[in-house]
């Protein structure tokens, strides 16, 4: 159950200090990336860094990652059991996420980190993240309509939610390319609560010349090279204030070595296919998200006279005929499917598999191009058998995205 509110993290955190500071990261979509090209940064310095971003990928304990590993299994279980037993014994009732929140933060003050690049689970002002006091810099990403239930119907409703995150004396970098009454409302906040600044990329900014001359620039989405300007900023303000003899510079090379699972990631699939098979993984799970999947597919993957194979599952609750007309083309074939439980997650619930193929045929996909599937394993084989060496895409779902990465890793164990 999701219950948004800083009373009980406040309560689970009274006796932890955070002696570390913080890139706080907050938005509707790019968050993560941001986050993975700021640690991959920090740690190319020697910066001792520790990211918390969710929901997890394969593991609980792969959200939390120090100087890009993740986190000892036996060492979560320690810290969380902890955590636990602290909630128990004051019943405070914590969420799931507060828990794990909670976690985090422990992990990071055992592990003596210097920066922390904490990722907002869900909005921003009353996220359990938000519980940080006195974060290094705040960073604000692309902004639209996600959560609707929670933090609003209207996108400048979500986004004042996101820039609850901003705190009084300190710099808050901001994508530019948000809608004008997103920036209106950042631009309002950051007077109210006394930001150092609001610092909008790339209109305030120009660091592109040297930054394109180390990224390769024409290899990344136009998304993507604003998450890359967004992390550097928001590294660049972090060594100014605590790193000096840094350059932001000097780590930009680590840039194109960093790993973010589950967006635009292409893998291979061998071991479960029983061939050299590649597939492409994304959890776009809303419009915004699901728009550059479709334009990166469209641009880099769709073959003439061959139709993409989609297997796509979604959450409870989406749009789904909003999230498939910026995916399917005509011709393309479809494998709904249906993830399973989520750990740590119970309240998340998968859409039924028919649901996502009657919306599929709303947008006129032909009924001999629709397949519905059970488990996941045969779902896969199946979609590898009717891509038939053509594109093949999971989709729809971080969750799938997760279930689709722990069966791979099972049969790779399994064939050793």
């Amino acid at each position: 159950m999701i219950e948004l509110g800083l009373a009980r993290i406040t309560r689970l955190l009274k006796d932890t200090p955070i002696p570390w500071r913080a890139i706080h990261v907050a938005g509707t979509n790019g968050k993560g990336s941001v986050c993975a090209y700021a640690s991959a940064m920090l740690n190319a310095g020697n910066v001792n860094c520790g990211r918390f971003t969710s929901p997890h990928l394969i593991d609980r304990w792969d959200c939390i990652t120090i100087n890009e590993k993740s986190v000892d299994e036996a060492l979560f279980r320690e810290v969380e059991a902890i955590v636990k037993t602290k909630d128990q014994r004051e019943d405070i009732k914590a969420s799931e996420f507060e828990i794990l929140t909670a976690t985090a933060f422990e992990i990071f003050n055992r592990e003596r980190i210097e920066i922390g690049v904490i990722e907002v689970g869900l909005g921003g002002r009353h996220d359990a993240t938000n519980a940080l006091e006195h974060p290094a810099v705040t960073v604000i990403t692309k902004i639209g309509q996600d959560h609707q239930s929670f933090l609003g119907s209207k996108v400048e409703e979500i986004a004042l939610h996101k820039a609850g995150i901003m705190k009084n004396g300190v710099h808050c970098i901001a994508d530019g390319s948000n809608i004008p009454g997103v920036l209106q409302v950042l631009k309002r906040n950051a007077a109210e609560v006394g930001a150092a600044s609001l610092l909008l990329v790339p209109q305030d900014t120009d660091p592109a010349g040297q930054v394109w001359n180390v990224v390769a620039k024409e290899e990344l989405m136009d998304h993507q090279q604003m998450n890359v300007c967004l992390a550097f900023e928001a590294v660049k303000e972090v060594l100014s204030l605590y790193y000096p003899s840094l350059d932001p510079f000097w780590l930009l090379p680590a840039i194109p070595n960093a790993v973010w699972p589950g967006r635009l990631q292409i893998i291979n699939i061998r071991s479960l296919a029983g061939g050299e098979r590649e597939l492409l993984l994304d959890g776009a799970h809303n419009s915004q998200s699901a728009e550059v999947l479709g334009t990166y597919v469209d641009q880099r993957l769709r073959e003439k006279h061959r139709p993409v194979t989609w297997m796509i599952a979604m959450s409870k609750g989406k749009d789904i005929q909003e999230l498939l007309c910026f995916l399917l083309r005509s011709g393309d074939n479809v494998v709904a499917v249906e993830f399973g439980p989520v750990d740590g997650m119970p309240w998340v619930c998968p859409e039924e598999a028919d649901s996502i193929l009657g919306a599929a045929r709303g947008l006129g996909v032909s009924e001999s191009s629709l397949t519905l599937s059970g488990n996941l394993a045969p779902a896969l084989q199946l979609a590898v058998q009717i891509a038939d060496g053509g594109p093949l895409v999971v989709a729809g779902s971080l969750y799938l995205v997760s279930d689709v990465l722990r069966l791979l890793r099972q049969a790779e164990l399994l064939s050793k």
